[in-house]
C-alpha cells in the first residue's frame, strides 16, 4: 500500500513555533516529531512506500526521514518549487501512483486504521473517500428566522452538529487524470470538481481519536496529554512485535 503525506505547508497558525522547523517535525512528547508519529502508524499498518511532498523547510524533512529505512518503508520526494496548495504536489506524481492510494496531512494525530480506510475506497469504486469526524459548533448568538422582515422564531446559542474533513482521504488515480501538471489545487476545489460532475465522494465516518492541533494552545495541549494519548497513537508493529 502506498500512502503520500502533505508536508510542505508553512503551519502559519502555529507560529512562532514553525518559523524554525516544517510542521511536521515539531515535536510530541519527548521522543517524537508528529511526521515520525504518522510514518509509525503507516508501516504498523502494512504500508511499504510513502511519497513525502515538500516545499518549506523541505531540507530538514529530507534529513529527517532519508529514504524510509527507519521504519520500514520506501519514502520518496516531490519537491513544489511554487507553492501548489493541497492537492496540487500529487499531479507532478499522478503517473508514479498505484491505482489507489492513501492521501494525508503531515501534521495528524489520530488513531484511524488507515489500511481500513483505504481497503473501504477500493471497494467502494469512488473517485474519493474522505475520513471525517463529527464535531460541534455553538453560536455565540442568539439565532433568529427571519422571513419578510419579521421575526418568526428565535433559538438562543444553539449547537450544530456536522461531519468535517479530517484530512485523510483515500484516492483513485483516475480523479487526477483532468488536471495537468504544476496546478495549483485545493482539495476543496477538488471535491467540488467532483460533486459538479456528479462523481459524489464516499464518506469514511470516524469517532475515535482526532486531535487538531493547527493553533499553539492546541499544540501545547495534545503534549500535556501525550503520555495518555501514546498507547493509541503509537500501535504495535506486526512484523516486530513491539510497540512503534
Amino acid at each position: 500500500m502506498h500512502a503520500v503525506i502533505m508536508a510542505g505547508g508553512k503551519g502559519v497558525r502555529l507560529r512562532p513555533y514553525t518559523t524554525a522547523l516544517p510542521k511536521p517535525l515539531m515535536p510530541i512528547g519527548e521522543r517524537h516529531a508528529i511526521l515520525d508519529i504518522v510514518l509509525e502508524q503507516l508501516a504498523a499498518r502494512g504500508f511499504t512506500s510513502v511519497t513525502l511532498a515538500i516545499n518549506h523547510l523541505g531540507p530538514l524533512i529530507r534529513a529527517f526521514t532519508g529514504t524510509g529505512a527507519r521504519w520500514g518503508l520506501d519514502i520518496g520526494y516531490v519537491e513544489e518549487t511554487v507553492p501548489l496548495s493541497t492537492a496540487g504536489p500529487l499531479f507532478l506524481v499522478k503517473d508514479e501512483l498505484p491505482e489507489h492510494f492513501l492521501v494525508m496531512n503531515g501534521d495528524l494525530l489520530t488513531d484511524l486504521d488507515y489500511a481500513d480506510l483505504l481497503g473501504e475506497h477500493r471497494i467502494s469504486g469512488a473517485p474519493l473517500t474522505i475520513a471525517t469526524a463529527a464535531q460541534t459548533t455553538r453560536m455565540e448568538f442568539g439565532v433568529l428566522d427571519v422571513i419578510d422582515g419579521k421575526v418568526v422564531g428565535f433559538t438562543e446559542k444553539p449547537a450544530y452538529r456536522h461531519r468535517v474533513s479530517m484530512g485523510v482521504y483515500g484516492m483513485a488515480r483516475k480523479a487526477l487524470e483532468p488536471y495537468p501538471p504544476g496546478l495549483s489545487l485545493g482539495f476543496d476545489k477538488l471535491v467540488q470538481d467532483l460533486l459538479r460532475q456528479g462523481q459524489f465522494p464516499n464518506s469514511y465516518d470516524f469517532d475515535g481519536l482526532w486531535l487538531d492541533i493547527g493553533r499553539p494552545e492546541e499544540y501545547d495541549e495534545a503534549n500535556r496529554r501525550f503520555a495518555e494519548l501514546e498507547p493509541a497513537l503509537l500501535p504495535v508493529r506486526a512484523d516486530s512485535g513491539v510497540a512503534a
